[in-house]
């Protein structure tokens, strides 16, 4: 008797990011400073790359300071509208007198918007999990090169 198993296929497709503003996907694209307040106050501003592959938007970024204070970020944009952008991937934070020096791992999805006159775009959810510390991330309009 012979049996036949089934094939399943996984395709781990990702979904292409949504623009509904192309000059705002455009201004997005390149590599940007990027900060968390925290790790600025000892040194300059790290970077953050955002590419288009495939039409998905790719975010990869780091900013390092002293006592191994860091950010990076590390995934993809979901959708872009005019004055923000949804995040989908992890961030973590690492500051050596917030939450006792652990790294803070947050691993979701996550809002940017440009509020005001403000040159860049920050991070709405700004509570940081791991502590009663806020933390702004800020990726800059101006580009590096």
């Amino acid at each position: 008797m012979r049996f036949l198993l089934p094939i399943i296929f996984c395709l781990s497709a990702v979904a292409q990011t949504v623009i509904n503003d192309k000059p705002a996907a455009a201004r997005l694209l390149g590599t940007h400073p990027l900060t968390l307040q925290w790790v600025t106050f000892d040194s300059s501003k790290g970077t953050v790359t955002i590419t288009d592959t495939n039409g998905t938007y790719r975010v990869k970024g780091e900013q390092k300071g002293k006592d191994n204070n860091r950010l990076t970020i590390d995934g993809e944009v979901t959708a872009i509208n005019a004055k923000d952008f949804s995040f989908r991937g992890k961030i973590v934070t690492r500051v050596s007198y917030i939450n006792q020096g652990n790294p803070c791992v947050r691993d979701g999805t996550f809002l940017f918007r440009i509020s005001g006159a403000r040159q860049f775009w920050r991070m709405r959810e700004q509570q940081n999990p791991c502590d009663e510390a806020a933390d702004y991330v800020d990726i800059y309009f101006g580009k590096t090169k």
